[in-house]
């Protein structure tokens, strides 16, 4: 029996599933985020030692001394030779850890360092061909071809990018009903939402929030269900701010399956990210719009989460 270690870091969390080369899972285990551009080296090597370390005490009753054979990191931000270098520094770090309790038996082509839209493309549809549509406070698309080649569109960050993202529908809510109120738009219940929410006297106050408060990035995403609700509840400006996300992600979308794919190829474009659960029909537009420009296409949520996908890739490098 092999024993691959799948982890998904992200910014705000570290997930690792212990796996067996029968795919099954036996132990999971979760620690603090893990994005080294943002935390720094020490702290990210804590985080990921931290959720191995409770993935693989979940699994002590079943092997005592469990060998793992690949490892794979699937890390957000990692796309160039510098940060590759940097996980797999990482990863010696954590062959020396004296807190972990297993025997490693990694060769080089058995450590799988690669960004974090590739695991979540791999587990959510269960392989590596596909397209990967991740929306939640941020954006990226991300797809590969049978022939392995593949393409990202966006992910460049909140003020380069970031197109149909949370943020992005928070900050056009916001700014929709502050035209609203001068009188440059037409009338939209953002105004009042936004002022019941944040306990506002005037919408002129959300100065004081976002900026003498400095609310960051994840705090104004947080607004993205406000402008999401008053869509489903029909206001109109709200609608055109959903649609336009839409029309963003459809375009990325779109971008990637005429660059790497085939006419007529039959493959799925997995959806992943908190913006898909709102209650605005934002997953039925893009589906409709993608099935209408692409009919062989078949859109779905995720069929397993991000670490999932890590340690099937882990377990491929053991079979090439």
């Amino acid at each position: 029996m092999s024993y691959v270690l799948g982890i998904d870091g992200g910014g705000s969390k570290t997930v690792c599933v212990l796996m067996d080369d029968s795919h099954q899972i036996l132990g999971r285990g979760e620690a603090g985020p893990s994005n080294y551009q943002s935390i720094g080296i020490e702290a990210t090597l804590q985080s990921i030692e931290s959720a191995i370390y409770s993935a693989i005490n979940q699994a002590v009753e079943i092997t005592k001394s469990i060998k793992i054979e690949a490892i794979c990191l699937g890390l957000a931000g990692v796309s160039r030779v510098a940060d590759i270098e940097v996980a797999k520094g990482l990863v010696q770090q954590l062959q020396n850890s004296k807190v972990l309790p297993m025997i490693w038996a990694l060769k080089p082509s058995n450590i799988v360092i690669c960004n974090d839209a590739l695991i979540a493309l791999v587990g959510g549809i269960g392989h590596d061909v596909g397209i990967v549509v991740a929306v939640g406070t941020g954006s990226i698309v991300f797809g590969r071809n049978h022939q392995g080649n593949t393409k990202r569109v966006g992910g460049w960050g909140y003020i380069l990018g970031d197109e149909g993202s949370a943020y992005k529908i928070a900050v056009a809510g916001m700014q929709a009903a502050l035209k609203a109120h001068d009188g440059r738009e037409m009338s939209t219940s953002l105004v009042e939402v936004f002022k019941q929410y944040l306990g506002l006297e005037s919408i002129e106050d959300l100065i004081e929030v976002i900026y003498r408060r400095k609310w960051g990035v994840k705090q104004i995403a947080a607004l993205a269900p406000i402008v999401d609700l008053a869509a489903a509840e029909g206001d109109e400006l709200a609608n055109k701010i959903i649609d336009d996300a839409v029309q963003e992600l459809v375009k990325a979308t779109s971008t990637i399956i005429d660059a790497i794919f085939s006419s007529g190829e039959v493959f799925e474009v997995v959806t992943t990210g908190s913006v898909w659960r709102g209650k605005s029909k934002i997953h039925r537009k893009f589906t409709a719009s993608i099935i209408k420009k692409f009919p062989y296409v078949k859109v779905i949520f995720p069929r397993d989460e991000p670490a999932y996908g890590a340690g099937l890739l882990a377990l491929k490098s053991l079979a090439e």
